[in-house]
């Protein structure tokens, strides 16, 4: 517990120097850590599809994070030249056109090396199946990564430069209004997955999932999300009545934003056990070791990969209503 505790401290303290970093410098600070974690992340699920035979590249499973946040950084920086809101669709696009061609290049270079197939083959006890067919299903499983964790946590980029995105909402809005939808993102796993720890603590109960995730309760759920929208309702109050984000009482009135981080709080549940069933079929209790106190980096984010698309996507609606 206290290493948890330690650990929980210094992400914290990070998260806030990187906010201080776009405040004040810049918003490619935040941009850079979204594509480590997002390297990372991929690393530890490539091993946890190799532990359930799900075999795959795990060096490009590492490395193409860092193409996808090229990809939208750059749509990032060129929207606001865009008069079309329809900019990102041909970012996700173009990232799903580079996924499938950068795994055709990677099935024609095996195809290429059918000795080194083979020994893989060999070593890894695979039989009754062709190399083609092994390495089509390797292609398979690697765009499995591309797509969770990299393309869905990197969604984190968009938000953060959700300023720059066409939207007529904020033509007239002279703060930085990515930082309260920033900050929105990663409050709401980060309220509901404590709260939902220390109520089910003290209260105990019946469990939720019991064969997915065995320690998480009904009671320590309900109580994580009422603690988060409690919290969340602070969040909104202290940036229209003190940070000077009046603008959003009509732009985005507190009921719109609560019925956002309601269903935030499904989707940051819903990431959570999605991540445990990997884990269970993987046959392990955590993706890795690289947080104390937490597991691997793909157990602290597993509720933002979700996370990130939906609210995007949940602001880009009421900017648009």
């Amino acid at each position: 517990m206290k290493k948890r505790i330690f650990s929980s401290v210094l992400i914290v303290l990070l998260i806030a120097i990187l906010f201080v970093l776009k405040i004040f410098v810049s918003d490619y600070f935040f941009d850079a850590f979204f594509g480590i974690i997002a390297c990372l992340a991929g690393f530890e699920m490539s091993k946890l599809l190799s532990k359930a035979r799900l075999y795959n590249f795990q060096i490009l499973s590492v490395v193409f994070p860092v193409v996808i946040m090229g990809i939208n950084i750059g749509f990032s920086y060129l929207a606001g030249a865009q008069s079309d809101i329809l900019f990102v669709l041909w970012a996700i696009l173009i990232d799903f056109a580079v996924m499938l061609v950068t795994l055709l290049g990677a099935f024609l270079i095996q195809l290429m090396r059918r000795k080194k197939v083979i020994e893989e083959m060999t070593t890894r006890g695979v039989k009754n199946i062709s190399t083609t067919k092994f390495i089509l299903k390797k292609c398979i499983n690697t765009l499995i990564v591309f797509i969770y964790p990299a393309f869905f946590f990197l969604f984190m980029i968009f938000i953060n430069h959700m300023n720059e995105l066409p939207l007529e909402v904020f033509a007239n809005v002279s703060v930085d209004f990515s930082i309260f939808i920033l900050l929105t993102a990663l409050l709401i796993p980060m309220f509901a997955d404590t709260f939902a720890m220390l109520m089910g603590s003290l209260i105990g109960g019946k469990k939720m999932c019991p064969k997915i995730s065995p320690n998480k309760t009904i009671s320590g759920a309900v109580g994580g999300a009422v603690w988060t929208l409690l919290l969340m309702t602070c969040v909104y109050l202290i940036f229209v009545n003190i940070v000077g984000f009046d603008f959003m009482w009509s732009s985005f009135p507190i009921w719109a934003y609560l019925i956002v981080v309601l269903f935030g709080i499904a989707v940051a549940i819903g990431g959570d056990l999605f991540e445990s069933i990997l884990k269970r079929r993987a046959g392990v209790s955590d993706s890795g070791r690289m947080i104390p106190g937490h597991g691997g980096m793909l157990d602290r984010i597993d509720s933002y990969i979700f996370m990130a698309p939906y609210i995007l996507l949940a602001f880009w609606i009421i900017a648009l209503c």
